[in-house]
């Protein structure tokens, strides 16, 4: 009963906040909506070569807005997602924990309080001025709104979505509960909404991976217990908000679990008929629709309000590619090259679309795809949009989603007290400036960690094989040649900073 008054005290304090901010705002300062796709590869959007269904609201982002060819986020979604929110790179051990996966997959919400307690006793804080991205700006006087998949790591609390500077949120606190699209519970604030219709535990997604197999097709298909799907609910809150907070300045993320993994009620009609994809194929093509639909009823509002030409609409993925339309003898895991049968390894046989069978080339024509360090993997698409506010033109300076954090308070005029590992790209942004060429972006994985510098050059470490490679992405974006033994010096030199960015240990990079 105490923790629970205490949630309750913390929830007014942050209205009463909110309150003063939103009365003291310079209206003037441009609204922020960030749409946050999952596992959106580039190669997914038809801006970007996707032939087999298109997506017009996205592209029009793209080919009016400043679009990045070098943009990087996270290998997996949940470390990606606390580096956006932190500026801080996941490589660094110190900034917050991932906490385990599952932990509100239940029955009933009887005992969630009590989950949430052990959490929060094990979590890590930053500290009081080492600002989260929401606290940015509601520094700036922003009204400050999350939708969808919730918080930072595998699992998150009401309690610290409230500290790390939210006015409203709403959607799973729980990465593994946001795998499922139809949810027994949400969260509102401090409130958990039932969903009436939807009674499966599981949210819906019976099976690790989805696949063309009778009884995962059956079980997808099967109806019983799922009857609210969760993008649609989000889209709707999303709208609402927009509506409520149209008359102060607003920083909105719309985090999606679009596109993956596959589950949607109804196949888009675009796809219906296509006779190159197979059935779970035009559902995940389906998911693709959907979201980019979903994008367009964004711009559609914006520009019903008024608000289009004071808002700046960024759109971004977490991580890099995945597959998860699996179907034997087309496309499979483990990932094998589909005409030799041998398994990738992703070092001396590395995973291309059209060796492994992916119609949808969503990485691009890379290497890897999601949990890897190879640029498949963590590759994303990031697209800046502000009508009469950015010139549009594509920029080809390296960045990161955890540069995010200080572009935004570079734009907004806060000065941040603690230095982030990110750094503000803005200059880049509104400007066209090049960055530093020695800037460099740190990322891990399950292979292990990487370090991209602006001019080009990549290191990556393997765990498994305990080696390095060297790669320039800028003459090789698809890291089909080694030279680390043409430039042992580059090569030492980046391992030498590689290792510093993982605290001295380049095991800490690794994701276990």
């Amino acid at each position: 009963m105490r923790k629970n008054l205490i949630i309750s005290i913390l929830l007014a304090l942050n209205a009463f906040f909110f309150t003063i901010q939103a009365a003291t705002a310079d209206k003037n300062r441009p609204n922020v909506v960030v749409i946050y796709a999952n596992d959106m590869g580039k190669g997914l959007l038809s801006a970007y070569g996707q032939k087999h269904f298109t997506t017009p609201h996205i592209d029009a982002l793209v080919h009016n807005g400043v679009s990045f060819n070098y943009a990087f986020g996270g290998s997996v979604s949940a470390n990606a997602r606390a580096s956006l929110l932190t500026g801080y790179h996941d490589c660094n051990k110190q900034k917050w924990r991932m906490g385990r996966g599952g932990v509100y997959m239940r029955e009933d919400t009887v005992d969630i309080h009590e989950q949430e307690n052990f959490i929060n006793d094990n979590s890590i804080l930053l500290p009081e001025n080492d600002l989260y991205l929401p606290q940015v700006f509601g520094k700036a006087g922003y009204v400050t709104v999350q939708i969808g998949m919730l918080g930072m790591g595998n699992t998150s609390t009401r309690k610290q979505m409230f500290q790390h500077g939210w006015n409203y949120f709403y959607g799973y606190l729980d990465h593994t509960r946001s795998q499922g699209y139809y949810p027994t519970f949400l969260f509102e604030n401090d409130r958990i909404e039932m969903i009436e219709g939807n009674t499966r535990i599981d949210c819906g997604r019976g099976f690790v991976y989805e696949t063309e197999q009778e009884m995962i097709r059956n079980d997808r298909w099967n109806m019983e217990g799922k009857k609210v799907y969760s993008p649609n609910l989000f889209i709707e809150k999303t709208l609402d908000l927009i509506r409520e907070f149209k008359d102060r300045p607003f920083f909105l993320v719309y985090s999606t679990p679009l596109p993956g993994p596959v589950s949607i009620p109804a196949i888009h009609p675009e796809v219906a008929n296509s006779e190159e994809l197979t059935q779970i194929e035009k559902e995940f093509a389906s998911m693709m629709k959907l979201l980019d639909d979903h994008v367009g009823v964004i711009m559609s509002e914006l520009r019903t309000l008024g608000l289009e030409e004071n808002t700046i609409v960024v759109v971004a993925s977490d991580n890099g590619h995945d597959v998860c339309y699996l179907q034997e003898n087309r496309i499979d895991r483990p990932f094998r090259n589909m005409k030799t049968g041998e398994a990738f390894d992703n070092s001396y046989s590395k995973y291309y679309s059209d060796k492994a069978g992916d119609i949808f080339n969503g990485n691009m024509g890379m290497a890897g795809l999601k949990r890897s360090n190879l640029n498949g993997g963590i590759h994303i698409p990031l697209i800046f949009y502000w009508k009469d506010g950015l010139k549009k033109r594509v920029c080809e300076e390296v960045v990161s989603g955890y540069d995010i954090l200080p572009t935004m308070a570079g734009l907004l005029g806060i000065k941040l007290e603690t230095r982030k590992d990110g750094i503000s790209f803005l200059p880049a942004l509104t400007k066209g400036r090049k960055l530093p060429a020695d800037r460099f972006v740190t990322v891990s994985s399950y292979e292990g960690p990487a370090i991209i510098v602006n001019n080009g050059w990549k290191l990556r470490y393997l765990v498994q094989q305990k080696k390095y490679e060297l790669y320039n992405i800028r003459k090789d974006p698809e890291e089909k040649y080694d030279v680390i033994l043409r430039f042992p010096g580059k090569a030492e030199e980046l391992k030498k900073l590689l290792t510093e960015q993982c605290g001295g240990n380049i095991e800490n990079g690794i994701i276990y």
